[in-house]
């Protein structure tokens, strides 16, 4: 088993493009080597049992190759499934690091050059010029901020940063009311417009900040799966810091495995396992990525609507959707939402969602229609 790293939200919650691992495990994928450095709070845990080269697994059967690397302050995992697979390793991972850095030079906060950090400096209320992609990911944040009531909304950044979630930093106690209240001010997607032709954001508050941390990750799967199609994959599996998209089947015809995590800190006890064919799947919680103050816990997941970390009882929320994209996003706002509210938000929304709320006795899972329908009873 090779452990993969779910995301932290504190985005909306937001994630911040520095996750922390959480809830996702990649199980019995036939014919591939694997490997991914010890584990850490930001890398996927190791198989003792599995192969662990520095780089590109080299020794994988003819047709499959997988290999890891560093990205958006976690790790990246592919499996692949294509001709002339042995040949064609370096390449392949050549041109999926190539794409990474451009997402990442496109939309992180976490460099100061970036196109979103351009836009988040300008004071300027016009159209600035960005990248379709850019253009197109802050659109659809806009979406789903829409469609959730803001409950996913990619402005939070202000209030996530002020909790030590973010670029500037840990803290080790709570803000001040009145910072608090500061950063609240700054918060509101309604405040941000994106255009396609020709690309383009713009805000009508010079001090809104824009962060795609809870997006931006599944974005980059979903991008890292379609480049690997162009390059002649048959089939393939990527994961970015616990956002999992699975595009045909293994080379024995079976499907792959996605195993759900417990949520606990020590991690690696799996609630549930999955069959994934050509769709996505992404897992967000709150149990990792935390301080405390005076016996408080103050989690990374971040209401919108007060500032504040979530106080509900619900650990881990776990999204299938038919893009990374879209499932990393829905994961955020269910799990800001809690248990109930997410629970009926989804099952309303048709959203195949599982959640695992804590109990006084240890916890308890419940999932949406969609989620019990036969991909995940096998037939």
């Amino acid at each position: 088993m090779v452990s993969v790293p779910a995301r932290n939200q504190s985005r909306l919650a937001a994630l911040l493009m520095l996750a922390a691992p959480l809830a996702l495990a990649v199980l019995g994928v036939a014919g591939c080597g694997s490997q991914s450095d010890a584990p850490s709070p930001s890398t996927p845990a190791r198989n003792s049992s599995a192969p662990n080269p520095a780089g590109p697994s080299a020794n994988a059967p003819v047709g499959v190759v997988s290999f890891t690397g560093p990205t958006m302050g976690t790790r990246y995992s592919v499996k692949v499934v294509i001709d002339d697979a042995d040949e064609r390793l370096e390449e392949l991972q050549h041109r999926v690091d190539e794409r990474l850095v451009e997402i990442n030079k496109r939309m992180s906060t976490y460099d100061p050059r970036s196109e979103l950090s351009r836009f988040n400096q300008s004071d300027s209320e016009d159209w600035f010029e960005v990248s379709a992609e850019t253009a197109k990911v802050v659109a659809y944040a806009l979406e789903i901020a829409a469609a959730t009531g803001g409950q996913f909304d990619p402005t939070v950044g202000p209030v996530v940063n002020l909790w030590g979630f973010g670029p500037d930093g840990r803290r080790s106690e709570p803000p001040t009311d009145d910072e608090v209240a500061a950063a609240l001010a700054r918060i509101g997607y309604q405040s941000v417009e994106a255009r396609q032709e020709p690309p383009a954001l713009k805000k009508s508050r010079p001090d809104i900040y824009v962060d795609l941390s809870a997006i931006a990750k599944g974005y980059g799967v979903d991008a890292v799966s379609e480049l690997l199609t162009e390059l002649g994959a048959a089939a393939s599996m990527v994961e970015i810091g616990g956002e999992v998209v699975c595009r045909g089947r293994k080379p024995d015809g079976s499907s792959w495995k996605i195993g759900v995590e417990k949520p606990d800190e020590s991690g690696r006890v799996l609630q549930t396992v999955l069959d994934i064919d050509d769709h996505a799947i992404a897992t967000s919680g709150d149990y990792r990525n935390f301080f405390e103050d005076h016996g408080e816990r103050f989690s990374h997941t971040i209401n919108p609507a007060t500032g504040r970390p979530v106080t509900h009882r619900l650990a881990t929320v776990s999204v299938q959707a038919p893009s990374c994209m879209r499932a990393d996003a829905l994961a955020t706002a269910l799990l800001v939402m809690g248990g109930d509210e997410g629970y009926n938000w989804a099952s309303e929304n048709g959203v195949a969602a599982m959640f695992i709320e804590r109990t006084d006795d240890g916890s308890k899972e419940r999932s949406t229609a969609e989620w019990r329908g036969p991909r995940n009873r096998g037939e």
